[in-house]
């Protein structure tokens, strides 16, 4: 149900009036006698109620507690930071405080024969012992499937559980407008439900390292919310709550959840193969202003401009060329280079993508086989030259011209974009050790724990150190 086709012609008051009536008359028993019937007045009359939605959803909700442990890192000086500088003046290691945490969350269940339950990744996070518990009270030790902290989405799994699970919906039909519910369990009360409408679509933007396509809400959601359903008046998912825009910590109106249809996709790569394999084009772009479209003669032209084509990428593959301008990713318009990361990033391995290219003043479009980091054709050379340093998984490498490892390009939430490294950086030396390729840079870095590097930034020499 929506007020969409309501909002230009009627008042608030008259649209809610009218959403209620038509649910009533959708949940009839005839209509959906699986919802459950709709309380009626004395006289037998249906009285506006989205009380068959909750029932029907509500057991699929279930709250999700968590214990573990967390390093607690305060200020320290960073050259005790360096383990050649601490072996040198012989300083004793000196390992990260150990904090001991308890939270909660909320998850939904998605396929009760299997027992798997989506939830945030951050509700999971670092945790060594996770409890469900299902709306009757029944408690469940569960573990985690698989979590992608970059979609902040986690599956965990209880067995031999009776579990009641809640439908997927088709988050590309949702509309603004359109009435949903939030169902979790915020400040720990239980099966909370909350109601409002779609206040927007495509929000990106809330963590700049994420692949964001998020849906905005102004149902109440707190914290405690995150991992919970958010809920159309069919009673299906149609987005998993994650996150809120607040400056008190409190529901402001402005709430976010996961399009239920990105959380499929991440949740089948989840539990296929434990991780996500982001899909790849290999290009290097950026987004286009007004001003670049101004000298490609095209005014209005919006899209992300590709800058350099890695050679053997799919993009290479296709025919997409260093000056190129990305419009679309299968029909659907791509307004900026964070936007063509996020559509790309989300596609399936193997999947084949129709990416429309403005060029020489025309439009034109070319099909692309979306591959992984590492993959054949993909962006990683020399990988059969042994596996990187896992501080440097992540970084797209690549042979500089004057010697040397060239770091292209480095996945948001991967773990080298927890180092000091940027794109365009040269690495030059491991352990002390001159390099002279990626190949080389692979063998000095391999079984090492500590790696030390020479890394020349423009006109800048740096050491960053790796561990």
């Amino acid at each position: 149900m929506s007020i969409a086709p309501f909002v230009r012609r009627r008042s608030a008051g008259a649209a809610l009036a009218a959403l209620l009536l038509a649910t009533v008359a959708a949940l009839t028993p005839g209509a959906r006698a699986d919802a459950g019937a709709p309380p009626v007045d004395a006289t037998g009359a249906p009285l506006p109620s989205l009380a068959p939605v909750v029932k029907r959803a509500s057991p699929a909700v279930v709250n999700i507690a968590t214990r573990g442990t967390v390093a607690e890192r305060g200020q320290r000086n960073p050259l005790l930071e360096d383990p050649f500088f601490r072996r040198f003046f012989d300083v004793p290691e000196q390992g990260p405080r150990q904090r001991q945490f308890q939270s909660a969350g909320s998850g939904v269940v998605v396929d009760a024969k299997q027992g798997l339950i989506v939830t945030n990744a951050h509700v999971v996070e670092n945790a060594t012992e996770i409890t469900v518990t299902t709306i009757d009270g029944r408690d469940f030790k569960a573990t985690v499937v698989g979590a992608d902290a970059a979609a902040d989405v986690a599956v965990v799994k209880v067995k031999d559980a009776k579990l009641a699970e809640i439908p997927l919906g088709d988050s590309s039909k949702t509309e603004v407008g359109d009435f949903v519910l939030a169902i979790g369990n915020p400040f720990g009360l239980q099966h909370t439900v909350t109601y409002g409408i779609i206040s927007a679509l495509g929000r990106s933007g809330i963590n700049p390292d994420g692949y964001e396509d998020f849906i905005q809400t102004d149902a109440s959601i707190n914290p405690g919310n995150s991992g919970g359903a958010l809920v159309n008046l069919r009673g299906e998912l149609i987005g998993i709550n994650s996150a809120i825009l607040s400056r008190s910590g409190g529901n402001i109106g402005i709430g976010f959840a996961i399009p239920s249809n990105m959380v499929r996709s991440i949740m089948d790569q989840l539990v296929k193969y434990g991780e996500v394999k982001r899909g790849l084009l290999g290009v290097n772009i950026l987004t286009l202003t007004p001003d670049l479209a101004d000298n490609l003669g095209a005014k209005d032209l919006q899209g992300a401009l590709v800058q350099q084509v890695v050679e053997g990428s799919a993009a290479d593959k296709a025919g997409i060329k260093a000056g190129d301008v990305i419009t679309s990713v299968n029909g659907s318009a791509v307004k900026s280079a964070a936007e063509l990361r996020n559509r790309i990033g989300l596609m399936r391995v193997g999947e084949n993508v129709d990416v429309g290219v403005f060029r020489d003043g025309k439009s034109r479009h070319l099909t692309a086989l979306v591959t992984a980091k590492g993959s054949a054709g993909g962006a990683t050379e020399d990988a059969a030259a042994g596996e990187l340093h896992r501080a440097l998984e992540g970084a797209d490498l690549a042979d500089a011209p004057g010697g040397g490892a060239v770091v292209r390009s480095i996945e948001p939430g991967s773990p080298a974009s927890q180092t000091q490294l940027r794109p365009n950086d040269v690495i030059t030396t491991v352990n002390r050790k001159a390099i002279a390729n990626v190949k080389e840079l692979r063998a000095a870095s391999k079984d090492q724990t500590t790696l030390l590097l020479t890394v020349k930034r423009g006109d800048t020499t740096l050491i960053v150190a790796l561990r």
